[in-house]
């Protein structure tokens, strides 16, 4: 990692530590130049989703006028989470670069149980599903 990534990771998570944030930062780049840039804003906003990563992908997504960033890279602090990971899957990135290994360090708090419902209009779910997709390939 160049010195001008780690430096500008560092800048961005030491402001978000100063405001009583988790101290994760993150930043895209498209040709070697910085095109976004955020940090962890959970506390602040008030908002769940509102992780380095997710920010930075919204700031690329408006400053490129498109969703697909496959010919970006991003470099955060920490591994990024599920949900970030997804979403960065869905912008089509194709490398990311991080600091520190998350492990289990944010997982103990996530309690949530994600169980399928039985349905009796699953047929119809299904149906429209498979022609919205079908539509789209």
């Amino acid at each position: 990692m160049n010195t001008k990534i780690s430096k500008e990771l560092f800048k961005l998570s030491n402001k978000a530590y100063k405001k009583n944030e988790i101290p994760v930062s993150a930043l895209i780049l498209k040709s070697n130049k910085i095109i976004a840039k955020a940090y962890n804003q959970k506390n602040i906003k008030r908002n769940s989703l509102y992780h380095a990563e997710i920010l930075c992908l919204l700031k690329s997504f408006k400053k490129l006028k498109r969703w697909n960033l496959s010919d970006c890279e991003m470099y955060v602090t920490l591994e990024p989470c599920d949900m970030c990971k997804e979403a960065i899957s869905e912008a089509r990135i194709k490398k990311v670069y991080y600091i520190l290994k998350k492990g289990n360090i944010t997982n103990k708090y996530n309690k949530t149980i994600y169980e399928q419902m039985y349905d009796i209009n699953k047929e119809k779910f299904q149906k429209n599903m498979s022609k919205i997709f079908n539509k789209i390939r």
